[in-house]
This record gives C-alpha cells, structure tokens and sequence, in this order.
C-alpha cells in the first residue's frame, strides 16, 4: 500500500511539482486546496483526493487529513500576505491560535498552525522535500558573471535583506549603485521588483543620477524555517526583472527554490541577466 501525502496547496506551479515528485516515490497524495489561491488544475493531476477549504478553515483540514489517513503533509505554493491578513475568515480553531499569538506576522501564524498540526499527529516535512535539486547552488549559474557594480549592489543588499527578513517584512531589496530602490512587503516579489523599475524610470525623468541597471537579492530568513515560506523564484521573476531593466539576481545558496531552475537560467541567459547564489553567513546572527 502507498504512503500517504497531504499536500496544503497554495498558488503558482510550485504545489504541482511537489504532487508530480511525491506520485513519481509511490505517495498518494491528499491535496487540501485552497480555494483563494491554489489553481484549478490541481484536479487533473492525479492526486488521490483533492479536497477544496478557504482560508481559516483549519479544523476542517485537521479533520480530511484524519479521514484519509495523512500523518505527514507538505506545504507548498505562496499564500498572498494579504490574503493571510485581509480575506481569512477564522474557524473556532485558527481563532483560537489567532488570540494566541503575541505577533502577527506570517512566520508566528503559520509556525502556530504547524504546531497545532504536530499536535493533531501531521507531521508538516520540509517544503522543499523531493525537490533538492531545484535549490540554488552557490557560484554563478549563469554565462554572465555579475559586473563590479552589481557585485557591489549585492553585498549592500544582501545585508538590507536579511535586516529586512529578520523582521517576516519581506525577503526582497532591490538595489541600484548602493542605494534602495524597493523593498518587498505584503504584495510579493514581482510587484516590489516592477514597481523599482517604475520608480528608477520617473527618477530619470527628473535627472537622476542612478543606473537604471537594478540588482535584485532575495535571501532567506535567519534561521529559515524549510517547513514553509521558503524564498521562491520562477521563470516570472526573470520577465519581471526583464520588464524593470534589472540585470542581476542573487540568491541564498541552498535555501531558495528556483522553480523550473533550467529554464529560469536559459531566460536569465537570453536576457543578458546575470544569477548568483551565495552561502547565507546570517544564519546565527541575530543581534
């Protein structure tokens, strides 16, 4: 008999690559869907069982992944910061944790909602299990090497970044010859990348001295919780940085998943693009 999955699905292709790798190592896989996130496609991809919950419906996940029998689960795909905070309807469990929590920020409720599952005996694996391969590795992986400049852009940023991720803000900067053009919060990575582009363009309506040429660095957070909220990028992150007149990526080795990494690197390749990923030195330092 097959082991048993549960997968809490989010948005994006992410959750499909995990139901493909988990089926392909004999899991029958349990997705919970999310309904105000998780694409509809999830229904023709051969899971087991596709079950449909909104948001704050955490008794009703407890109670369909002990119906079939799921004793460890994963969690896979973004759910919009906003949609965490704005459109989540509580039920009388996710309530209750809400009343608990001394800060309410992504990592405190979805670290909460693990502990609640732990305790239910589902046992919430590492996000990124059965997709290692697609973890950035440290080095250039791209035919062009960051310039001076931008390398100078990426050790600036990377220590805004994990200030900034220190505090569950955001885990993106995006950076122009040392100065700040944006920084990622609630409305996601591609939207902090396209609206520096915009603001580099309306600056240099008015003279400005900055290059247009934009370093975008995202970085885990310190001691970064591989269960959940693992810094992503995709193939849109490249057109987003594309459409901004960015010319660098660089990321924390090991600790971001690139989806479709192959094809990420040949668009960052016919874009001119440079990626790079480096060892997090942040990881115990929390002063």
């Amino acid at each position: 008999m097959a082991n048993k999955l549960g997968l809490i699905a989010g948005n994006g292709k992410f959750p499909f690559l995990i139901l493909d790798a988990a089926k392909s190592k004999g899991f029958d896989v349990v997705v919970a869907a999310i309904k105000e996130e998780t694409f509809p496609e999830i229904e023709h991809r051969g899971a087991a069982s596709v079950h449909w919950m909104s948001l704050g419906e955490l008794s009703k996940l407890i109670d369909t992944f002990h119906a079939e029998g799921v004793t460890q689960a994963i969690m896979a795909g973004q759910v919009k910061h906003k949609q965490i905070f704005s459109s989540i309807r509580p039920d009388w469990k996710l309530a209750r944790l809400l009343l608990s929590l001394t800060t309410r920020n992504t990592d405190s409720l979805i670290g909460a909602v693990a502990k609640v599952l732990g305790e239910e005996g589902i046992t919430l694996m590492n996000s990124t299990s059965f997709l290692e391969p697609m973890l950035a590795h440290a080095g250039v992986m791209t035919t062009r090497s960051p310039s001076d400049q931008e390398i100078t852009n990426i050790t600036y940023g990377r220590a805004v970044a994990h200030h900034v991720a220190r505090f569950d803000i955001g885990q993106t900067v995006v950076i122009a010859e040392a100065a700040c053009v944006s920084i990622e919060a609630m409305e996601g990575t591609d939207a902090a990348i396209l609206r520096a582009g915009e603001l580099l363009q309306s600056l240099h309506g008015e003279a400005s001295t900055l290059s247009r040429a934009l370093t975008v660095v995202k970085v885990a957070k310190p001691n970064q919780d591989m269960r959940f909220d693992v810094p992503v990028v995709g193939i849109h992150t490249i057109e987003s940085m594309r459409k901004a007149g960015a010319s660098c990526l660089a990321l924390d080795a090991e600790k971001c998943l690139m989806l479709d990494k192959d094809a990420v690197i040949a668009s960052a390749n016919e874009a001119g693009i440079a990626i790079i990923a480096e060892e997090n030195q942040w990881v115990n330092h929390r002063s």
